[in-house]
Parts: C-alpha cells; structure tokens; sequence
C-alpha cells in the first residue's frame, strides 16, 4: 500500500503512535527497568543503563540490565553516589555484547561525577540544551563532560557521538524516556526545563526502514544527518512533539514488519 507524504500519513502514524503508547508495551521493552523505580534519580540512572544496553534482543537487553541494578543493591542513585572502589570490583565479570567489566565501571565512575560536580544528568542536560539551537550540540557536550573521567578508550564506542556521524539512537532514546510527558503512562517526563520540540528522532533499522518507505526519509545512511532529516519531516506534522513519532516508526518496523519485502 502506498502513502502519500501529507495528511495520510500524519493520520497513520498519529494512530499507531496512539496504538504503541501505552503501558501494554512497557513489560517487554528496555523501558521497564526505570518503571521499576519510584525516585527520579533511580529512574534516570536506571534509565541511563538501560538505553545504553540496548541493543540485541529486547529479552537480553532487560535481563542484563535488571543484573546490573541487582550489582547496584537495586539502589542505583544511592550506589552511584557513595560506592567505594571495593565495590567496583563486582562488576568486573558483567558483559553485555561488547560491553564489559571494564566499560561498566568506567561509566559507574563517570556518572558519579556528573552528579558530584555536575548537578546530575537533569542539570547538566538541561544546561546544555539551553545553550545550544540544535539536539546534537547537547549530546557531543554531555559525551565530553562524561568521559572526562579517566577511562579506556575502548568505552567511549559506547556513547556515540553526532559530530561523529552517529544516529546517536540510545542516547536520543533516554532523552525521549526522561524529557517526554504526554500523560499515557510510558515517558516519564521528569525533565521539565527541556521542550521536546528540541529532541532529536531515535533512529534504527526498524524506524528508519518505516520511514523511507513513507517518504519521510531519503537518506540512505542511518546516520545523524538521516536523524536530523527525519526529525524535520516529523516536526510537519507536530513542531512541539516530533519525537512521540517514535512509537509509530519503530512499532510498525519491528512488531508489523512494516514496509512488506514485496512492496
């Protein structure tokens, strides 16, 4: 079937973002592990974690998080806060795909500094986007803050980096969890000094496939250049709340196998 870029498709994704918006999806989504919590800094830490280890199946990603909370005495600010390099030493067999022991405590670090000398994640994004006209400004600024810590290099693939090319999609993701407040009970909206006009598409193979075949993307690479495009296409259809679009792409594309190979 095809669409015509306009109103049709407005019509399409505002529905199945209606559809996949709703508190039936977070049990098996990476969103469940912040759900778990009540404090907002549990939650954005919690978070943090999940989106970062998103990626392979959404079973392992969840379940490798939840060891990871279960590493923290399933008190994440608290741990992140006052752990003591004893404490570390836990950590040094957790593994996630490519993720180690070693990228583990090094971003255990790394947050405790944001929320030591920076005021936290909320503060300290929330700076940055009042100080920058577009969303990848932000990130680039947050990613350096963060890897001022001392750390190997091998860690930083983990948080990537717009002005680098990235789609940046776990990263994009987490601001989506943490700044979108839209009352259906999944985003969070903890972080109220960020418009989300400001936010940038998460982006992958699911979303991005969906995208093009809708005639919201031409571009061919997944990188933050498609991010930026995609995003100005979705800002047609709602400037205040591109990114709540996200649930219409990357649901379409994962759970309908939107676009049919033989279309």
């Amino acid at each position: 079937m095809e669409y015509e870029t306009g109103m049709e498709v407005r019509e399409l994704l505002d529905f199945k973002a209606a559809h996949y918006n709703r508190p039936d999806f977070i049990a098996h989504d990476p969103i469940s592990i912040p759900h778990r919590f009540t404090r907002s800094e549990d939650i954005e830490i919690s978070g943090f974690f999940a989106s970062v280890l998103a990626w392979g199946t959404r079973k392992t990603i969840i379940g490798n998080t939840m060891k990871l909370m279960e590493l923290m005495d399933q008190a994440p600010s608290d741990f992140i806060k006052g752990f003591s390099p004893r404490e570390l030493e836990r950590f040094s067999g957790f593994v996630h795909r490519t993720f180690n022991g070693t990228d583990c405590t090094s971003f255990i670090r790394s947050l405790q500094k944001i929320y030591l000398h920076h005021g936290g994640m909320e503060q300290l994004f929330t700076e940055l986007f009042r100080s920058s006209p577009d969303p990848g400004t932000p990130i680039h600024r947050f990613r350096d803050a963060f890897f001022k810590t001392p750390h190997q290099r091998r860690s930083e693939k983990h948080l990537g980096d717009p002005l680098r090319g990235s789609a940046c999609k776990r990263i994009c993701m987490f601001l989506r969890w943490m700044v979108r407040n839209d009352g259906c009970g999944v985003d969070f909206g903890l972080w109220k000094q960020i418009d989300p006009a400001k936010l940038a598409i998460p982006l992958d193979t699911h979303s991005a496939r969906t995208a093009r075949a809708l005639g919201l993307l031409s571009r061919r690479s997944n990188d933050w250049k498609a991010v930026l495009e995609l995003t100005r296409s979705l800002k047609k259809f709602d400037p205040h709340d591109p990114v709540k679009y996200d649930f219409a792409l990357f649901g379409m594309g994962a759970f309908e196998g939107f676009p049919a190979e033989d279309t």
